[in-house]
């Protein structure tokens, strides 16, 4: 597996957004995952900030992250729209071509799959126009999709072809998914995977799960769930993935590190990674059961 595949999200560093780009270029990485903060609330504007991932050389793999977008209705529905155009904007505007959308959490979201359908399709034909792709997540907290399978029906059903699903190991490792869930995926729809681990073996209950992810998780061969993780990754690349990693890695502890430091231990934990599939793996027939329709 080649390196340069690899890139770090912006959320696992502390410091102004100039400093975490120079501490990944200078760590080895060619690619970031932006957050909309990034941008949003950089001191010298929106286009400062835009300026500075330019100028940075790094290759922009995305933009995370629109919540709880996914079963409204009425103004609460209406909002999300326009939400969701403000952030696809955003993603043209630093030239993400990826727009990352999690599975919601709010109360007030519907479960029927009938619009969570809908909905999905809705907001992957307002990022056609921009030449802009959505990888949906699902939270491992999810009110009403919690289950990477979950997520890859409803992209399935959805059926648009710049709509596909984003995998995060940690909502896998987590929840306690089996591994065997991610046979039969089109590699095609996997527009995305992101990578993390965490130090202790369970997470048993959602408040568990909200907590270690936002606070405790740890780079791939730093947490418990090494040989799950390193079997995920395998799996992936046999499958025929040929799409970007990237680690997103929330620690308090690494946002009161140096940047440098902390993207050093990133750079140890790609080349972990790679090492793990040193040559680039055929792709398995077989049924999907997230694959694009004719």
């Amino acid at each position: 597996m080649n390196l340069e595949r690899f890139g770090m999200d912006t959320v696992t560093l502390a410091g102004s957004l100039e400093t975490k780009l120079a501490a990944m270029r200078q760590a080895g990485f060619s690619q970031v995952m932006l957050s909309s903060a990034d941008l949003v609330a950089h001191p010298g504007g929106e286009q400062a900030a835009i300026a500075a991932v330019r100028s940075s050389g790094l290759r922009v793999t995305g933009l995370q992250v629109l919540r709880d977008f996914e079963g409204l209705a009425g103004p609460l529905h209406a909002w999300k729209v326009d939400v969701a155009k403000a952030m696809l904007a955003l993603c043209r505007a630093v030239g993400a071509p990826l727009l990352l959308a999690c599975s919601s959490t709010s109360a007030h979201a519907s479960g029927d799959p009938a619009q969570l359908v809908a909905d999905l399709r809705k907001l992957a034909t307002l990022a056609v126009p921009l030449n802009i792709r959505i990888a949906y997540e699902a939270l491992s907290w999810g009110r009403h999709v919690s289950d990477f399978a979950q997520a890859c029906e409803l992209v399935e059903q959805a059926d648009r072809a710049n709509l596909g699903v984003a995998l995060d190991s940690f909502h896998l490792l987590a929840a306690g998914t089996p591994l065997e869930a991610l046979d039969g995926i089109d590699p095609q729809k996997l527009f995305f995977v992101q990578l993390s681990d965490f130090l202790w073996q369970e997470t048993r209950t959602r408040d568990d799960r909200i907590e270690t992810a936002r606070h405790y998780r740890v780079f791939p061969g730093e947490g418990a769930h090494w040989e799950r993780l390193a079997e995920l990754v395998r799996r992936v690349d046999a499958m025929g993935y040929g799409g970007d990693w990237s680690f997103e890695v929330f620690n308090d502890d690494y946002r009161s590190l140096p940047p440098a430091m902390v993207a050093e231990r990133a750079r140890r934990a790609a080349a972990r990674v790679a090492s793990l599939v040193p040559g680039r793996s055929l792709p398995l027939r077989r049924r999907s059961r997230c694959a694009a329709r004719a």
